[in-house]
């Protein structure tokens, strides 16, 4: 008998080289720090160290061409390369020597200046508080000694994306450890995957109104990167894509832009509250990715009641869902594609008016698949969670054969909704975090890309337990609830070949003498009572 093909590990971040162990190295020199706080002190460190490689790699380059007029000081020999000047006294060189000194903390500080200073790129991002008194100037110390042994910005690094690797595995168990406020900054990598692989978001503005790392756009250049080698151009990303963001967080906008900076990606990533200060009030978005705050109660929508983003009803000042679903709207292209998680309330609640803007988001027939995701994938929250993807112009689909050019051809599918269950999917990768597989994932995606009629996707059908395409007409019967569960039915019984005369004939047979020998049963255990003196 063949051995089976084992499923591919999830795509969670937690299955890579030696990123464990250095995430143990310096995890061990935390000491009493709070992670949240520790986070800050770790990725501010291996950013400086990225630059820093990056740099100094170059710099050895134009000391050994001095005499064909290289000059190794000058910023604009960097500049020109896309690689960060870093002034002497941010050299990485420096500071490892200096590591044992106790004054590491002022001069790390002074190193995230000096960067800020000579970048304006990175102005306000860097972390500048080492020289704190909270911090343990030994085990910061030790921590530069340890990032020192690792090489993360030179060429051959870059070519491996080894920061990236590494930035992404600190950044997924700084979440975990960090729980729910974990979730503020982190979304597991396996959701941002399939948002992104079922959205194709190849050419065109992409924007997260609620980007945390920036995890979502990096996602997005990686699924162009994996694309790209069809389509004649040398397996280069193309630079087709406009990234805009924004984060209400400080400390976050300032990982997300370094998340980006470190992979050279350029991006307009605000700071502020989307709600109540939205820094990109005229964009008109071809791809909208995002991982809200679930049902936050907080977000003052009293103060915008008459806000004009609320074209299907004023969302409830107790709950920010329908909010997030109607500004991500109003950001839509007239053939804009949108994919975003949200709280599973948010596909039956009929509280507060909720379900009255559910039921004219639908009517307007912009609701284009609903995908029930397993439980236990968030750090953040143990609420169970679905992705809405919302489709402004239902007529068509984007065409992955034609990456980079646009939208192609596709299924006319308006009037109708696909429902997606995938509760049953997924694998645990610690005891109580759960990632969906690279299958789970293709699967999902592959489902909906056929749906909608792209030539390369295959055909759809209906699979009982798993997919469903309902018309509206029969979502109107369901109340206007989304909830996948209720369309797709149950699974199909796997037929084991029996005939249905034969196996009833066997069945009752084996029930006939299950019965006899209860009867048996029965008889002796009242045969022992009545030896004991309690029978009848």
């Amino acid at each position: 008998m063949p051995k089976q093909k084992r499923n591919a590990a999830p795509a969670s971040g937690a299955n890579v080289g030696y990123e464990a162990e250095l995430w143990q190295m310096a995890d061990a020199l935390r000491g009493s720090m709070d992670a949240a706080e520790y986070k800050h002190v770790v990725l501010g460190l291996i950013f400086l160290k990225y630059i820093s490689d990056a740099f100094e790699e170059q710099h050895a380059k134009l000391q050994a061409e001095t005499a064909q007029g290289a000059d190794a000081e000058d910023p604009d020999e960097y500049r020109a390369l896309n690689i960060f000047w870093v002034p002497p006294e941010a050299r990485w060189s420096h500071l490892k020597a200096q590591a044992k000194q106790p004054t590491i903390g002022q001069l790390v500080d002074d190193a995230m200046s000096g960067i800020e200073r000579d970048n304006p790129s990175l102005q306000g991002v860097l972390p500048k508080d080492y020289a704190r008194p909270a911090l343990d100037k030994q085990r910061l110390g030790q921590l530069i000694d340890l990032v020192s042994n690792i090489k993360i910005g030179d060429a051959e690094s870059r070519s491996k994306d080894v920061i990236g690797r590494v930035y992404e595995y600190f950044l997924s168990q700084f979440a975990s450890a960090e729980g729910k406020k974990g979730g503020e900054f982190y979304t597991p990598r396996c959701v941002v995957k399939l948002l992104v692989e079922m959205i194709e978001p190849f050419k065109g503005r992409v924007y997260d109104p609620c980007c945390g790392s920036s995890g979502m756009f990096v996602q997005s250049i990686e699924f162009i990167r994996a694309h790209v080698t069809s389509n004649g151009n040398g397996g280069k990303a193309k630079a087709d894509i406009s990234i805009y963001g924004q984060e209400s967080n400080y400390t976050t906008w300032r990982l997300a832009r370094m998340n980006l900076a470190i992979r050279g990606i350029d991006g307009q990533i605000a700071h502020g509250d989307t709600f109540h200060n939205d820094r990109h009030p005229d964009l008109k978005a071809d791809y909208i990715l995002a991982n809200p705050p679930f049902n936050v109660s907080d977000w003052r929508g009293e103060l915008l009641r008459e806000d004009k983003r609320w074209q299907y009803g004023a969302p409830p000042a107790g709950n920010a869902n329908f909010a997030w679903v109607q500004h991500i709207i109003h950001h839509l292209a007239p053939a804009g594609l949108a994919g975003f998680v949200l709280a599973n309330g948010s596909m039956s609640s009929g509280q507060s008016g909720e379900g009255e803007i559910r039921k004219s988001i639908i009517e307007a027939d912009l609701v284009d698949c609903m995908v029930a995701l397993p439980g236990q994938l968030f750090y953040s929250t143990q609420i169970p969670a679905c992705l809405w993807f919302l489709a402004r112009d239902k007529r068509t689909a984007p065409s992955p054969a034609k990456a980079g050019e646009g939208r192609g051809e596709g299924r006319n599918r308006r009037g109708e909704v696909l429902f997606i269950d995938a509760r049953k999917l997924g694998q645990l990768v610690d005891r109580t975090h759960r990632a969906l597989t690279e299958e789970e994932i293709a699967r999902i995606a592959r489902t909906y890309h056929a749906w909608r009629g792209e030539s390369d996707a295959g055909t759809y059908a209906d699979v009982p337990g798993f997919c469903k395409s309902a018309p509206l007409e029969e979502i109107r019967k369901h109340g206007h609830v989304l909830t996948p569960g209720r369309y797709v039915g149950a699974e199909a019984l796997e037929d084991d070949g029996e005939p249905f005369e034969e196996k009833m004939k066997r069945l009752s047979a084996t029930l006939r003498e299950q019965m006899e020998e209860g009867r048996k049963l029965d008889a002796a255990i009242a045969a022992n009572l009545k030896e004991l003196g309690y029978g009848r």
